[in-house]
């Protein structure tokens, strides 16, 4: 036995959620693939490091730039990791103490400026904060001049100096938002404690600074891999990171073009592990210090 259901059987509210469904499955299909497509074209450039990084010297022209390698080699690998070995191992040494360095002193003055108020607290934040919209190109002479006079070795010790100072001002203000939003009962609980200003950001504030770090440890630590003008007037081929050996591997007489997109691939191989392992953390601690203060 069976039995026709019909049309008129469907509920009203039924009949006329149908076609809204189906359009918002239309659309959410339309901005999935307007999504691949967009990551199609941010990759590209990528595919194209890639594919030529493994070509040979012959096989590695820009009017074969788009296919794959008629034989994969991995000569133009062994070729960049020569030059950038030693350039790899002294960016290390140069962004992991400015990284932190720069964090921790952002951190103190995040708290001392919305914690531990004192005159002219705003005037002093507004000067920290006008260093952000310094060029540095406006700057460079006089900087040179200075770093000089004050006598830093140029190489890894001139470009940690600059990259703490020139850090301070973004740390200094996502610090600052951070703890902008952490109650006032718990610094005044530490006060009729007893504690002064460092026991209180020492065993207070501190432990639950964990999100903020990461986002200026991050930002940090990209910023100073990827800089290229410090680097070009404070350091060499000899004493400086990875981005001036990349660009003396790139600029050479006879253009290797494996063994420069290999290096490209080489050198920017840190960043993307600092943020697919952190990526996360990094955008729930910048928003967590974007909605405060």
């Amino acid at each position: 036995m069976t039995t026709d259901v019909t049309t008129d059987a469907i509920p009203a509210a039924v009949a006329t959620r149908i076609p809204g469904e189906r359009s918002r499955g239309v659309w959410r299909t339309v901005k999935y693939v307007l999504l691949i497509l967009f990551a199609l074209v941010i990759l590209l450039p990528a595919y194209v490091l890639f594919v030529t990084s493994f070509k040979g010297l012959g096989d590695a022209t820009p009017a074969n730039a788009w296919k794959l390698p008629e034989s994969w080699e991995t000569a133009g690998w062994s070729r960049a990791w020569e030059q950038l070995g030693p350039a790899l191992g002294r960016t290390f040494a140069m962004v992991i103490p400015a990284s932190i360095i720069s964090s921790v002193l952002g951190s103190m003055n995040g708290f001392v400026l919305s914690k531990w108020r004192f005159p002219g607290a705003d005037v002093v934040f507004t000067l920290i904060l006008f260093g952000m919209f310094i060029p540095y190109q406006a700057v460079m002479v006089p900087l040179v001049q200075l770093m000089s006079n004050l006598g830093v070795p140029n190489g890894v010790p001139s470009l940690i100096v600059l990259h703490v100072v020139y850090g301070l001002p973004i740390t200094t203000l996502i610090f600052r938002n951070y703890y902008a939003g952490v109650p006032v009962e718990l610094v005044e609980a530490a006060r009729v404690d007893g504690a002064g200003m460092l026991r209180t950001y020492a065993s207070i504030i501190l432990p639950i600074s964990a999100p903020a770090f990461v986002v200026v440890l991050m930002w940090q630590f990209t910023s100073a891999w990827n800089d290229y003008l410090f680097a070009l007037f404070f350091s060499t081929s000899r004493n400086g990171p990875v981005t001036i050996a990349l660009n003396f591997l790139a600029s050479g007489q006879l253009q290797d073009y494996s063994a420069s997109m290999a290096g490209a691939l080489i050198a920017s191989v840190p960043t993307l592990i600092i943020y697919i392992l952190l990526g996360r953390y990094f955008v729930g601690g910048l928003m967590a210090g974007s909605v405060k203060g």
